[in-house]
């Protein structure tokens, strides 16, 4: 293992130091390496090359579980111990969280909902349940805001909006963006937390609009909105870990692809048994307006991304406060 360790390592790091450290004997290493190679050494060789190339095309956010499980799809027979030994030997690793901030504002006089959701998280059919919520991403610029929807059955981002400012345009954005793309039915239970921006007049206007029975945490519960604080600790954890967005213009490109090309089309999910959201509605046959739905390729979303929002509408600074209603 250790003589295994060295060559892995030599080409980063002199021999004779390597040895010392790990305490073995150089002439030790040379008449091992000079043995014939085993063939479980020429697999785990094989392995880690597409071990590798798997961690680099995740953008170093998979760790062990989710490169076990695209290897096994793609026809491999490996354990995920295997998988780990190998990764750890080759200094592979998912990447680790950055600090982001996220607001809840419930000191406002805007009527609360009930907690009609009550922590029920497995949800069997699309459009039935949206849970919401929203958090800060820093910037060299200052704080860009985000406000994300998911549907509770596939994980999937359902609608999202960035803004220079916090305000209850920014939700009403991702709502409106959701309601265009899903097309839900009434009576979709959609659950948030406390925030002055999703108990505003104009946001309980839309959801009656639309149909949707609005549904709240219990004041200063977090445990009660989990999938979408999941989401933001996974944000976290995959994206900006090693520099922070130069400007809110990147931070909006940067999560344009994280959300709408990795995550909801390629990312695996422990939620959903190491699925991806597309995969998952896939699985289901979810619909929209009654026909299945084809998801476009990453490619193709890619040559797509949106303006930030912000460059093209400016609210008047008035709606602009943290009570937002």
């Amino acid at each position: 293992m250790k003589y295994g360790f060295v060559r892995t390592q030599a080409r980063n790091f002199p021999v004779v130091v390597l040895c010392r450290v790990l305490e073995v004997s150089v002439s030790g290493y040379y008449a091992w390496s000079r043995r014939p190679e085993s063939s479980r050494s020429r697999e785990d060789r094989r392995l880690s090359v597409e071990i590798r190339s798997i961690h680099e095309k995740s953008k170093h956010r998979y760790g062990s579980p989710r490169v076990h499980d695209e290897l096994t799809e793609g026809g491999e027979r490996c354990s995920r111990k295997r998988v780990a030994r190998l990764m750890t030997q080759e200094g592979l690793r998912a990447r680790e969280p950055r600090k982001f901030r996220r607001t809840t504002d419930s000191g406002h006089a805007h009527p609360v909902a009930p907690n009609h959701l009550d922590r029920r998280f497995n949800v069997a059919h699309p459009n039935r349940v949206w849970v919401g919520d929203m958090t800060y991403v820093w910037t060299t610029e200052g704080w860009l805001y985000l406000s994300v929807l998911m549907d509770l059955c596939s994980r999937r981002i359902v609608g999202w909006s960035t803004s220079d400012r916090i305000s209850q345009e920014l939700c009403l954005q991702s709502l409106e963006k959701a309601l265009y793309e899903r097309k839900p039915p009434r009576g979709l239970l959609h659950h948030t937390d406390r925030g002055s921006q999703y108990a505003s007049s104009a946001y309980r206007l839309k959801l009656a609009e639309h149909g949707l029975e609005q549904s709240m945490s219990r004041k200063g519960n977090c445990w009660d909105n989990a999938p979408a604080e999941s989401f933001f600790s996974t944000l976290k954890s995959e994206l900006w870990t090693e520099a922070i967005p130069l400007t809110r213009e990147q931070a909006h490109r940067d999560l344009f692809e994280y959300i709408e090309v990795f995550y909801n089309r390629e990312r695996r999910h422990s939620a959903l048994g190491y699925q991806s959201p597309a995969r998952h509605e896939a699985s289901r046959e979810l619909t929209k307006g009654g026909r299945i739905v084809e998801s476009a390729g990453s490619a193709e979303i890619a040559d797509a991304i949106p303006a930030a929002p912000w460059k093209t509408l400016r609210v008047s600074h008035s709606s602009h406060n943290a009570g937002g209603g």
